[in-house]
């Protein structure tokens, strides 16, 4: 039996456990969720030695990787996964980015760090963009009064559904792709205000008002978001893990979400 220990039981990382389990993969996980204590040493190094499989979806903590610090002793000879951010290619003026863009530039230094020493365990590292799925995307955001449209031209981003990261993920562990990153992203990078938009559209509400920087009133993390503009391409995933986005756009996956609703 396959057996998978996840480091971070959180949004994604449930469903990636939820789709395992459902083929007879047995699951341990740390986090509020899970079924082992981080800070348990004994306890998540018998969960190791059992495992075939790991994957950490932990963030850095300051510069450091907290699951390499503590367990990276013991990680050597498993199949490793992490779940890392495209937040590491920095502000790309708009232009292309895929696994050979340079790293470390952004304002994702610590995770690019992080990220550079997954690789160097030969890890498969998930380089997702923003993420957005049921109770976590843009028809949450209008509905509550929280969506912004702000007036940059010429600013897009990518994003992915949950599920396609999933789905990748699972690609990934049941195929012999090789060590290395691997883009998660949709087929189409845009702007925020079009997704907003959309959210609108399906909401069948007025869109928020169109506005600047400084009247949005933004947190320092949402400016930083919209200080970097990059479209990230998907083609490694999908020859080296013959994977496919369910939700090729955000047209798509807003709509499948507002069905569920």
């Amino acid at each position: 039996m396959s057996r998978l220990l996840i480091f971070g039981l959180g949004y994604t990382a449930s469903r990636i456990a939820s789709l395992v389990q459902a083929r007879s993969w047995h699951v341990d996980a740390t986090g509020s969720a899970g079924n082992v204590s981080f800070d348990d040493s004994h306890a998540v190094t018998a969960t190791l030695a059992r495992a075939t499989h790991i994957l950490s979806s932990v963030p850095p903590s300051g510069d450091s990787d907290p699951v390499l610090d503590a367990y990276g002793y013991a990680l050597h000879g498993k199949s490793l996964f992490y779940l890392s951010s495209t937040g590491v290619y920095g502000d790309a003026g708009g232009a292309w980015v895929d696994e050979a863009s340079p790293t470390g530039t952004g304002r994702r230094t610590a995770r690019a760090h992080c990220d550079t020493r997954w690789l160097d365990m030969e890890a498969r590292v998930f380089r997702l963009p923003g993420i957005y799925g049921p109770g976590r995307s843009a028809l949450d955001r209008v509905a509550e009064g929280k969506g912004h449209r702000i007036d940059l031209p010429g600013q897009v981003f990518s994003r992915v559904h949950v599920d396609d990261i999933v789905s990748g993920v699972a690609a990934a562990f049941e195929s012999e792709a090789p060590p290395g990153a691997y883009n998660l992203a949709d087929d189409l990078p845009t702007s925020q205000n079009a997704v907003i938009e959309e959210a609108a559209r399906l909401l069948d509400v007025p869109p928020p008002p169109l506005q600047t920087m400084e009247e949005a009133d933004l947190s320092p993390m949402a400016r930083g978001f919209y200080a970097e503009n990059r479209r990230v391409a998907n083609g490694k995933a999908k020859r080296l893990l013959g994977w496919t986005p369910r939700y090729p756009t955000y047209r798509e996956g807003l709509a499948a979400i507002r069905a569920q609703a």
